[in-house]
């Protein structure tokens, strides 16, 4: 297992590989979305991959995988807890999605690394981070409609992190950012096409409910 001090040098190295613009086959077809679920008071973590049909958004394919954790619950260093299964069940899909969606962020990520970049750069995949709350950055109040948007910025920097958007009218918003081979605008689009009536895209809806039967029968 790596330490902490080489998971993070690692990181530094592997975010030179990231492509953040589009590199991938439009339009999409096929889009999947992966998650996991764990507990802190068990060493088990299921990983969930789900294809789904971009069109119609009907499962394609499912694909999961349960697991001794890894590597320990470090803040930064998720992606080192939670890649392993996710790949162990992506390798057991038959189809390969054009876009995966994680359940995490890409370059909105204090060592511009997150999951997304993580899984995508080791698949060569195009990837989206998709986040539920904010890992890093700031990002002024946006419009309370869905489709709003407004950027999530480096505080030191300047620098352009991702998009904070609103997916639901009235509903908290949901921070995307690339992963690898998209770029941030069609990541939002993508995103927000996921999303037409639930604040999460559907993907990691899907992904989220099979990663938890897979772990809750895996704990029996």
């Amino acid at each position: 297992m790596l330490t902490e001090s080489e998971a993070v040098a690692l990181q530094e190295a592997l975010r030179q590989r990231v492509v953040s613009e589009d590199v991938f086959t439009a339009p999409v077809r096929f889009i999947a979305g992966a998650d996991v679920e764990y507990d802190k008071h068990r060493d088990l973590i299921a990983g969930a991959i789900v294809l789904l049909d971009a069109k119609t958004k009907a499962v394609v394919e499912v694909a999961t995988h349960v697991m001794p954790a890894p590597f320990p619950y470090v803040p930064g260093l998720f992606s080192f807890r939670e890649m392993p299964p996710l790949l162990a069940a992506y390798r057991q899909l038959r189809q390969t999605p054009d876009v995966l969606i994680c359940d995490g962020h890409g370059l909105a990520h204090p060592r511009r690394f997150g999951l997304a970049c993580h899984i995508g750069v080791e698949l060569n995949i195009p990837t989206i981070g998709c986040g539920k709350t904010r890992l890093t950055g700031y990002y002024q109040d946006l419009a309370p409609e869905r489709g709003a948007t407004t950027p999530l910025t480096d505080e030191a920097t300047g620098e352009i992190l991702g998009q904070v958007v609103r997916t639901q009218t009235g509903i908290n918003p949901v921070f995307v950012s690339v992963g690898h081979r998209i770029g941030l605008a069609s990541a939002v689009e993508l995103v927000l096409a996921m999303s037409e009536s639930v604040r999460l895209p559907e993907t990691t809806r899907q992904a989220d409910a099979y990663a938890r039967q897979a772990w809750l029968a895996a704990i029996g």
